[in-house]
């Protein structure tokens, strides 16, 4: 006899929240579908399906890598261990672009290190208006992020195969990025997700500043006049960010919290 849905999640051995998800996911249905049929049996493939998962992710993989998937900025994302997971503290990135970008004219975004697509994507969905160019080293983040674009049906974008601003074109009126800004040997880099996600997009040089700074240091040659910069950075980099900031010449420097109330993204516009 198979577990009911309730039963399979006492089972799992997962916290309420990770289990929902992967059954979920197994059932093809959504977690309030779940609470509402929580003593229906589930057919033998998926119980089985889903306590494999819970195994693996007792294991410690991620959960957005088990299911493939991922909601960023209210779009819907395939994920792969070819790129970082999106996550929420991100979305402030995204806001403080929108707050920079007209919706009444074309406007054109550069996004460097696109990973998934998530930033490009979110921009270019809630400015249809926009030319979004998105950037990434990895072909197989791009081949992921190009495929997001198409299941999404977001012909505004287009992927580049550039390292930061090497084989980009043209200029932009406004620039967004979210580098790797972990510092080699940082502890955090062995716990959590972090351990199963690609070491290139997370570790940077330079006490985690080396890509931060070449980015802000590029962004000038890139922008159109009055354009604007936004880089998200780690919690205890805000500082030195609008230090780089200042010094290469932008002007209204500003700095975003994220929802735990922790400085993520800072930015400015180009004299």
């Amino acid at each position: 006899m198979t577990p009911t849905a309730g039963q399979a999640l006492a089972q799992s051995g997962l916290v309420p929240i990770d289990g929902q998800v992967l059954l979920a996911h197994v059932v093809a249905r959504d977690r309030a579908w779940l609470a509402a049929h929580r003593d229906e049996p589930l057919a033998r493939t998926q119980a089985e399906a889903f306590f494999a998962l819970a195994k693996r992710r007792r294991a410690g993989e991620p959960v957005a890598y088990l299911t493939g998937v991922r909601e960023f900025y209210g779009l819907v994302l395939a994920v792969t261990p070819a790129v970082l997971i999106p996550r929420p503290e991100t979305e402030t990135l995204v806001e403080l672009a929108l707050a920079w970008l007209p919706s009444d004219r074309a406007v054109r975004v550069l996004d460097l290190g696109t990973g998934s697509g998530a930033i490009a994507l979110a921009l270019a969905h809630e400015r249809p208006g926009a030319h979004v160019v998105a950037t990434d080293t990895s072909a197989d983040a791009l081949a992921v992020a190009r495929g997001n674009a198409r299941r999404l049906r977001l012909s505004n974008v287009e992927f580049v195969a550039s390292d930061w601003y090497a084989d980009v074109d043209g200029t932009f009126d406004a620039i967004v990025s979210n580098p790797p800004y972990v510092a080699p040997g940082d502890p955090h880099l062995m716990e959590g997700d972090l351990r199963y996600e690609p070491r290139a997009a997370l570790v940077a040089g330079d006490e985690g500043l080396a890509a931060l700074r070449a980015i802000v240091a590029g962004a000038a040659a890139r922008l159109a006049p009055g354009g604007a910069l936004a880089v998200e950075h780690g919690h205890e980099q805000s500082g030195a960010v609008q230090a780089m900031l200042r010094e290469a010449g932008f002007a209204d420097v500003t700095v975003r919290r994220d929802l735990a109330g922790i400085a993520r993204v800072a930015g400015g516009r180009l004299r």
